[in-house]
């Protein structure tokens, strides 16, 4: 399996990569060698200032094969990253509310092709926004098919994430869409007043398609989003550590946010902002973004998906579960991808970005195809390597979005014994 990975990751431009024999290969991904590699890599970041603390953990075939934390979670009170560290993990929320929703699908409770309007009618009879007439109003027309519950977990609902729509973006900036008060049925209710930006299934856009997601568990269900992922996912995993709301008696290990500036000057924002959502219980438990753990964690949930479903004992999803979540759902005909693109050679499963080719270019990120992934707002990663059951997790608080490619330095140093890169 080890060689097969090889042979996909490598680009197609051999000016680009070393060529190996066989007998040349290592053993497996995570060897000396890659350690210390990794290790350089991470101390570099801190070291240059680009960053305040790090740490990252890989299994490997079920085995932890490298931990290690550099810099500070506080710089300011000098608070070293550590494993016990909590971060925000923003968008790297979704693919655990995707594993919620699929534990209904597996009890046969909805099917993926179903309508929303099944289980949420708000959304049912959604008008599509086709632009502004002369005056500066908009124009919509009947949307020409259903939201299905496929579109809200590969994100081509329609639902509107852009400022920069003539009308529209000024309709959802009106809309109550973004506020922690609500619940996730006033949510829905406020959505169902802004028409889709687009024909449900012909575009890929990133937004509040997991929130919805989150609806439908509470729908179908009959229990609250937060305490069906609770009893289904998190305690089954043993994820003690995840949660929205992180209590008073554990916010010292609570790292701090850091905003990067043009000039590479890292800015601390004040606790009080950048951790309002979670240091209060808000109406709103979103499946898109808002929960926090610590490293091991949510390597727990990751493990969970190496294994293809079963950790320690629990079985949260079937294996075939985890195959169709991680194959790719999106058709050729879906071109316009918003920023997906920028992912590399990806389509997108159920929650997860899929790697579907080799990087096309020296430019573009490592990765095995078949491997599935994703990241949040404060530039965390994880991604799984089912050719080489591996799993990788990244924690930093760093805002905005990785600009200073760690991650593609990280990918590189994981998988340095295996390719090597001609700078």
């Amino acid at each position: 399996m080890q060689l097969i990975a090889l042979l996909l990751m490598v680009s197609c431009n051999s000016s680009d990569h070393r060529s190996y024999n066989l007998e040349d290969l290592p053993p497996q991904v995570i060897d000396d060698a890659a350690v210390s590699e990794i290790d350089k890599t991470l101390s570099g970041f801190v070291e240059a200032g680009d960053i305040a603390g790090v740490s990252a953990l890989v299994y490997e075939k079920g085995e932890e094969v490298y931990f290690n934390a550099f810099g500070y979670a506080d710089r300011e009170n000098q608070i070293p990253m550590d494993r016990n560290t909590i971060v925000k993990i923003y968008s790297m929320t979704k693919p655990v509310t995707g594993v919620a929703l699929m534990t209904l699908w597996e009890q046969e409770r909805f099917e993926l092709d179903d309508s929303i309007g099944m289980y949420i009618p708000e959304l049912a009879d959604m008008k599509v926004y086709t632009g502004v007439d002369r005056n500066g109003s908009i124009m919509v027309e009947p949307a020409n098919r259903p939201i299905t519950v496929r579109d809200l977990t590969r994100h081509t609902a329609g639902f509107l994430n852009n400022d920069k729509v003539p009308g529209l973006s000024e309709l959802l900036q009106q809309a109550n869409i973004r506020s922690i008060e609500n619940t996730l049925s006033q949510l829905a209710e406020e959505l169902a007043k802004v028409p889709l930006w687009f024909h449900p299934g012909q575009q890929w856009e990133y937004g509040l398609c997991v929130d919805m997601q989150a609806l439908l568990v509470e729908r179908i269900s009959g229990q609250a989003f937060d305490k069906y992922l609770r009893a289904n996912v998190l305690d089954p995993l043993n994820m003690t550590q995840t949660r929205y709301y992180v209590p008073e008696a554990d916010r010292d290990r609570f790292a701090a946010a850091y905003f990067r500036s043009g000039n590479g000057k890292l800015d601390r924002t004040p606790d009080q902002e950048a951790h309002r959502f979670n240091y209060n219980q808000w109406p709103l438990k979103p499946g898109g973004y808002g929960l926090t753990a610590t490293i091991d964690d949510y390597m727990r949930f990751t493990r969970m998906l190496v294994n293809k479903g079963t950790l320690d004992g629990s079985t949260i999803l079937q294996p075939e579960t985890i195959e169709l979540m991680s194959a790719n759902q999106l058709s050729d005909s879906v071109k316009q991808r918003s920023f997906l693109a920028g992912k590399g050679e990806v389509g997108f499963g159920i929650d997860f970005a899929v790697r579907l080719r080799p990087p096309a270019s020296k430019d573009e990120n490592f990765g095995v195809v078949g491997e599935y992934f994703w990241d949040g707002a404060a530039s965390t990663l994880f991604w799984v390597d089912p050719l080489n059951e591996l799993a990788a997790v990244l924690f930093v608080q760093l805002r905005p979005y990785d600009q200073i490619g760690l991650h593609k330095s990280f990918r590189r140093a994981v998988y340095s014994s295996y390719i090597s890169i001609n700078n």
